[in-house]
């Protein structure tokens, strides 16, 4: 059948354009890598096919080998790169060639330097891929058509990297996709063979399709084997062979295809299980936390395989989305073939993988920060985020996860979190029985809190948190090791045997002194506190904030009301300190009108310091305003 021509030019989203541009300066120092991700893009290709034919054997058509092959032209100075799975529509190669829809992309570039070392990093993380032929190739002809189309629906995508590409529908008898690299005069080396061979046995060796070439000739009696194939790589799926036959370098590279990251791995675990459960897990832990970690749609990174079948991508049931930084695979012997997204939601095989899975990453992360201190430490700054999603997702591992937590405290002078708990509990001090903290929207905020006070005071460390997924972390978290926590910030502060009797009576002695003051300001606040009282948090401030036990930090109230969240009205406690000077100046005002003014400041002042949003800013500064005036008088 003869394809009518259909044939026109489209321009790049401007993303691509950016990142076309970024990538062949900033990756030129690594150019071989482009064949890695090529040959990665065919591996998964083939691996969508399989999948697919699962349910639709007439996908295979007739052709149920599955490979990928590599042409060579010096003389034309091409490479050409072919593989048999499941191609592409007219639709996705426009979708998935044209432009680049990964969430974060803004972020992306807003995060670029113009430091081309920093920006290849960057770069990486986001995602090289197909793009990456451009670093060798001035132009780049892709043919595809898609598994179960017919001949006449197959596309033809051109383009010299610039600002536009070309789209032409053209026959293709076989399904799949090639890609022809018409490479630049600089970058011949790609053409040869020996060269590309050695980048496939570096990078590719793990692929468990065979990626063939053509046998090397080295003389007259060869010749006649100029047209024969052969695999150049092992072929054979890396998480199969024993620990001890895979080097750190092959689990480097079998870690950025499965990932499709540039960087190394922080860390790996691999496991073999064998019994009522027989399966194979492979997990990597990343350098560097993707752009899309916060997008709430975004799928965990786990591969599924059943008996060395890809069975899909993203399988979120097999880790927890407190583990969502995760890569690698699972291989199960005992799932069927057929399996769906639907059946694993409700699959004890699943459940028994997932359980052991959250185990070896524990494990793991528990070996790294015992072992490892500083690359551990270089986990937590990207991950500590969203480990501390765990309290709340599995109650189970509760406390193994709290173990792995690190923080701010006043131990420290600095915002490096690097304490513990159990260096916390380490250091508590004799009669203590309580976990102290503070949250936050800032490590300043909680640093410089007038709750503070009585704790440096008495050289009792608090926990400063400011991460704003912290106070409602802090709501799963309620004890570690026997040590019930306790926020500095609400209800009545309970110091125990830390605080002793002459302390006591002497709270008890203001509280009643100052009784008249306490019903006065109450008066004068109405419905904006609970209760004015007498604390004992303070030694420098003249009051702070203080909310009920149950309910949320002042700081949090805040965050939630600017995100547009509606927030349960809770009215605070206005703790006073009846010995510092503006307390005793306002005690001793007679002027009412004054009297109020002066109340009304230090609530708003106590709301301010604790990260509060004031509900009338302009009557606060009017006033601050008169008062400083009234004094100047």
């Amino acid at each position: 059948m003869t394809v009518e021509a259909h044939k026109e030019t489209l321009g790049f989203q401007t993303e691509v354009k950016q990142l076309l541009k970024l990538m062949i300066h900033s990756l030129y120092s690594n150019k071989e890598i482009f064949l890695r991700e090529l040959v990665s893009n065919a591996s998964d290709a083939c691996d969508k096919l399989r999948f697919e034919a699962l349910s639709d054997d007439a996908l295979f058509e007739g052709d149920s080998e599955l490979k990928i092959r590599i042409d060579l032209d010096k003389d034309a100075r091409t490479l050409t790169l072919i593989d048999n799975g499941i191609g592409m529509s007219r639709e996705e190669v426009i979708e998935n060639i044209g432009t680049i829809a990964k969430s974060g992309t803004r972020q992306f570039f807003e995060a670029l330097t113009g430091d081309q070392a920093k920006d290849a990093q960057l770069i990486g993380q986001f995602g090289v891929g197909f793009y990456s032929a451009f670093i060798v190739a001035d132009k780049v002809t892709l043919t595809t058509r898609r598994a179960g189309m017919g001949a006449e629906h197959g596309v033809r995508w051109e383009s010299a990297g610039e600002g536009d590409y070309t789209l032409e529908t053209v026959e293709k008898a076989t399904r799949g996709t090639e890609i022809v690299l018409h490479l630049r005069e600089d970058d011949a080396e790609y053409a040869e063979n020996y060269r590309v061979r050695s980048v496939i046995r570096k990078y590719s060796d793990h692929i468990s399709l065979p990626i063939e070439m053509q046998k090397v000739s080295y003389g007259e009696e060869d010749k006649a084997q100029a047209d024969e194939y052969e695999a150049v790589n092992s072929a054979s799926a890396l998480w199969t062979r024993s620990k001890g036959e895979i080097s750190d370098e092959e689990y480097t590279e079998f870690y950025k295809h499965v990932a499709h990251d540039y960087q190394e791995p922080l860390a790996h675990v691999h496991n073999k299980v064998e019994g009522t459960n027989s399966y194979t897990s492979l997990f990597y832990i990343p350098k560097h936390a993707p752009f899309d970690m916060w997008d709430r749609d975004r799928r965990n990174g786990i591969k599924l395989y059943v008996k060395r079948v890809f069975i899909m991508d993203d399988a979120e049931q097999l880790m927890p989305t407190y583990l969502r930084f995760v890569k690698g695979i699972v291989d199960s012997d005992d799932l069927p073939l057929n399996v769906s997204r639907e059946i694993l939601q409700h699959n004890r095989h699943i459940e028994n993988i997932r359980n052991g899975s959250v185990k070896k990453v524990l494990g793991l992360l528990e070996s790294m920060s015992k072992n490892e201190a500083e690359k551990y430490a270089e986990f937590w700054g990207e991950f500590g985020v969203v480990l501390k999603e765990g309290p709340a997702e599995d109650n189970k591992n509760k406390e193994r996860i709290a173990k792995l937590f690190r923080f701010a405290s006043t131990h420290n002078s600095d915002n490096t979190q690097n304490v513990s708990l159990d260096d916390y509990i380490g250091r508590m001090k004799d009669g203590q029985n309580k976990i102290y903290y503070i949250t936050a929207d800032s490590f300043a905020a909680a640093k410089n809190s007038p709750h503070l006070e009585v704790f440096h005071k008495k050289g009792i460390e608090v926990l400063l948190m400011s991460d704003r997924v912290d106070e409602w972390m802090m709501s799963y978290l309620h004890e570690f090791e026997g040590k019930s926590f306790q926020s500095v910030a609400k209800g009545d502060l309970d110091l125990g045997a830390m605080e002793d009797q002459a302390e006591k009576e002497a709270l008890e002695k203001s509280a009643n002194d100052s009784k008249g003051l306490l019903e006065r300001m109450k008066t004068a606040l109405g419905d904006k506190v609970e209760e004015v009282r007498v604390t004992h948090r303070l030694t420098k401030s003249p009051c702070c904030m203080v909310v009920a036990e149950q309910d949320m930090a002042v700081s949090m109230q805040k965050i939630l009301k600017q995100a547009g969240h509606e927030v349960p009205n809770m009215k605070p406690t206005l703790e006073i300190n009846p010995e510092h000077p503006l307390v005793k100046r306002l005690d001793a005002e007679t002027d009412e009108d004054r009297f109020n003014d002066w109340s009304h400041v230090l609530f708003d002042q106590a709301m301010l310091s604790e990260g509060g949003q004031l509900d009338d800013p302009a009557s606060f500064v009017s006033r601050l305003n008169e008062l400083m005036l009234s004094l100047t008088k």
